[in-house]
């Protein structure tokens, strides 16, 4: 009997290694483990992309999918990866620096991949599910780790309310979150479905609340209402836009007058701000005006071009001040906190130029109705707006939220709309 049982589990096991169903729906089980480990740990998500892009590899047909990568939402990703691969051979940087400044670009040829993959795949939205229900349960840690800081594994105690990684990450998760269900709702709330839209709703006003009373980052304040914003003008009628702004001005101000961390947040701006302009002194407003500044100088050297891959940082070097003063300006950095200033120190107009044609590229492909084309158009949205605060298309983790949400989302609106285009076929 037993003998028989472990000839039926074998059996089992091998039709199931040669089945390409089989092998994609484990390359689907990766694509969840890696949505759902991102807000946790970057070592495990990095280890679940590559047994995800693994599993790709026994049943790929390689001629579809080098015939996708002609597409140009995936030609412009590949095409920032080469470049900064040919920028290594103009930059002045050691070889190390100039490769370690290509790494952050490489995640980019994973997105044209997930988009190839989920075209296939009809479980998309099992990787949306799987990182809000990460993120919510995040939510809950970062309660109780503002309540018991020893529970956190953060050392830092300037981070309140951060389990791991740090406040900017999470507040990115939490604003995509919140803003995404904003779709669901409405939707379910037009179909009289208002359990499950007030549990939606519920859950978003959860991530909103975490951010006015335990921790925000500045970029997240600035971004959330232009995302807000963007539904509203794709989804809502005028009356309805007039009356939810109201709404969201009024629970603005209750949490204004309620979150003395939110309005200590929002007061450094102009604190920073003042600190450096009449001192110079190295505040977060302050550094990042200062970075701006100088790194239009340098795309001014070399506009064309730029100074090469992992040039950034000796060119900082070379204009910075005696490192023992208090200033912004003895700052030293190899990332200028501006994604279009990044590529453009490095590779000139030319990287710009593809930078903005891949995020141009991905917003028109959103430009349908449904979930999966909301979701997508928002993380493009984000991403460009954050970016200009920061590099966070070279960042790891708002890097990967950018390629899983694209990729997956990219995927599945192609997937339905190749289904419409047979289901006219057929009608013709």
């Amino acid at each position: 009997m037993t003998a028989l049982a472990r000839e039926t589990t074998g059996g089992m096991l091998l039709r199931r290694l040669r089945s390409p169903a089989a092998w994609r729906e484990t390359v689907d089980i990766f694509a969840v483990l890696t949505a759902a480990s991102l807000p946790w740990s970057t070592s495990l998500a990095g280890i679940f992309n590559a047994l995800m892009l693994l599993c790709m590899v026994p049943f790929l047909d390689v001629r579809a999918f080098l015939q996708s990568l002609k597409r140009p939402i995936c030609a412009a990703p590949i095409a920032l990866v080469l470049l900064a691969l040919v920028g290594t051979l103009w930059s002045d940087a050691s070889w190390g620096a100039r490769f370690y400044a290509v790494n952050p670009t490489i995640k980019l040829l994973v997105l044209p991949v997930l988009l190839y993959h989920f075209e296939r795949s009809p479980r998309g939205r099992w990787i949306f599910i799987a990182f809000l229900v990460s993120c919510a349960l995040l939510s809950v840690m970062s309660w109780l780790v503002a309540f018991y800081p020893n529970l956190a594994l953060k050392t830092d105690p300037a981070e309140r309310g951060i389990f791991v990684k740090n406040y900017i990450d999470q507040s990115q998760e939490f604003a995509l979150c919140a803003v995404a269900l904003a779709y669901p709702i409405v939707m379910l709330l037009r179909e009289k479905r208002y359990w499950f839209a007030g549990l939606l709703t519920a859950l978003a006003l959860s991530f909103f609340v975490n951010m006015t009373f335990v921790v925000v980052s500045r970029t997240a304040l600035v971004t959330v209402p232009i995302m807000f914003g963007v539904f509203a003008l794709l989804h809502l009628k005028w009356r309805s836009i007039a009356l939810i702004s109201a709404t969201l001005l009024v629970a603005a101000i209750l949490a204004w007058q309620a979150s003395p961390y939110l309005r200590h947040t929002a007061e450094r701006f102009s604190d920073d701000y003042t600190r450096y302009m009449e001192k110079g002194e190295p505040t977060s407003a302050g550094l990042r005006l200062e970075f701006w500044r100088k790194s239009l100088g340098f795309f001014a050297e070399a506009p064309i071009k730029g100074h090469g891959t992992g040039s950034t940082r000796g060119l900082f070097e070379r204009v910075a001040t005696p490192a023992g003063q208090y200033q912004a300006s003895a700052e030293v950095i190899g990332n200028p906190h501006n994604q279009t200033l990044n590529v453009a120190v490095q590779w000139g107009v030319i990287g710009i130029a593809v930078l903005y044609a891949i995020w141009i590229l991905h917003l028109r492909l959103f430009r349908g109705d449904g979930l999966a084309n909301w979701i997508g158009l928002l993380v493009v949205v984000q991403n460009v707006f954050t970016s200009l605060f920061n590099s966070h298309l070279f960042d790891f983790h708002e890097g990967w939220m950018y390629v899983i949400g694209v990729g997956v989302a990219g995927g599945m609106v192609i997937r339905g709309q190749q289904a419409e285009a047979k289901t006219g076929e057929a009608g013709s």
